[in-house]
């Protein structure tokens, strides 16, 4: 009987500096004949694209704290490729365990895992990303183009150039994530997208916005932490004059949106959230505040709680906003269609002690 749990070091790799991108993807090939497992030991294995095969799990140990990964560690050491972990075509793979490092290199848009298709093809992609760290790619953590159900759990997706998670498909899962500190947004959606449920992350100090969302539909964004965006904490807004459509949003913690030291210009009108161009939403059960940064430095913000425009279907009621916002709560620029419920959002703004500081 052929073994399925394939060692990476058995074909070759080392934990020496040496690059390990031939030896990996002969163990994922090899893994791909019996339906395998590829198993990372701890150590830091440099390597360029690897493609994973229909099947086939990839996994290590998974360690890390906050700044910085262990234990099993795949780092990326060519600039010149498109993503370290490649799963487009692979067919109900897994990545598990792992910490994924794009290794800081100088103009690398290398995506820490990817699919990209020029296609939706015949059948579901199901990949599976469970309890894995991506760190310091110049391009997106994850990127998913043309996805056709995922999900990504309990993994880590911080210090990446693009967003943390990108999404063009739908039917994915994605929940009791860390999306922190890219450069894009925490999750970002700009083309086609649809029937994600987005629970129980922490969404914290992206550039571009928390929850970034263009002519999206079918989405359930629950129980999230959203803190601290360059941008919107939740911005759901057209694409094209694709509406978006059919969202519940309930349960989500927003703070400090807006950063101002992100902002360019620097006049821009912050907001937590912005709902434009949006029908068959529930937003509802929400709490937003406002701060600055850690340790009370930097500026406060955002400017405004809740921007509203261009409804339809819609109910936007019961949502507190404690000391919310610095000019005014919520933003009402009309043009809403029929059967728009808008009311009952307690809050104050924060306030300025004489000397004009927030308190």
């Amino acid at each position: 009987m052929k073994p399925t749990n394939l060692d990476i070091t058995d074909f070759g790799a080392r934990d020496d500096g040496r690059d390990c991108t031939a030896a990996i993807q002969a163990a994922i090939n090899a893994a791909a004949k019996v339906q395998g497992r590829v198993v990372v030991p701890a150590g830091t294995f440099l390597c360029g694209e690897l493609h994973l095969r229909p099947g086939v799990a990839i996994e290590g140990h998974a360690a890390w704290s906050f700044r910085a990964g262990q234990g099993s560690i795949l780092r990326l050491n060519n600039p010149a490729v498109p993503c370290l972990l490649n799963l487009t075509g692979a067919f109900g793979a897994v990545v598990a365990n792992l910490n994924l490092h794009g290794g800081d290199l100088e103009g690398s848009r290398a995506h820490g895992i990817m699919i990209d298709k020029p296609d939706y093809g015949q059948q579901e992609d199901t990949p599976r990303i469970d309890t894995v760290r991506v760190e310091h790619f110049g391009g997106d953590g994850i990127h998913l183009s043309r996805i056709w159900c995922f999900s990504v759990r309990h993994s880590h997706m911080m210090a990446n150039g693009g967003c943390g998670i990108r999404v063009r498909g739908w039917d994915g899962f994605i929940m009791d994530n860390w999306l922190s500190g890219n450069g894009g947004a925490g999750y970002g959606a700009y083309e086609e997208n649809a029937s994600v449920t987005m629970t129980g992350n922490r969404i914290e100090w992206n550039r571009q916005g928390g929850i970034v969302i263009r002519g999206g539909s079918h989405y359930n964004i629950t129980g999230n932490y959203i803190d601290r965006s360059g941008n919107d904490g939740i911005a759901l807004t057209d694409r094209d004059g694709h509406r978006c459509s059919v969202i519940a949003a309930t349960g989500n913690v927003i703070y400090r949106s807006g950063r101002p030291e992100w902002s360019d210009p620097p006049e821009r009108r912050t907001a937590h959230v912005r709902l434009d161009g949006v029908e068959g939403i529930t937003f509802t059960g929400n709490a937003l505040h406002a701060g600055r940064d850690d340790g009370g430095r930097g500026g406060w913000s955002p400017h405004t709680g809740l921007v509203l425009r261009n409804l339809d279907n819609a109910v936007v009621r019961d949502n507190v906003l404690h000391q919310a916002a610095l000019d005014e709560l919520v933003s009402d620029l009309g043009g809403h269609g029929t059967q728009v419920v808008i009311g009952d959002n307690p809050g104050s703004l924060k306030a300025a002690t004489p000397a004009g500081r927030r308190q």
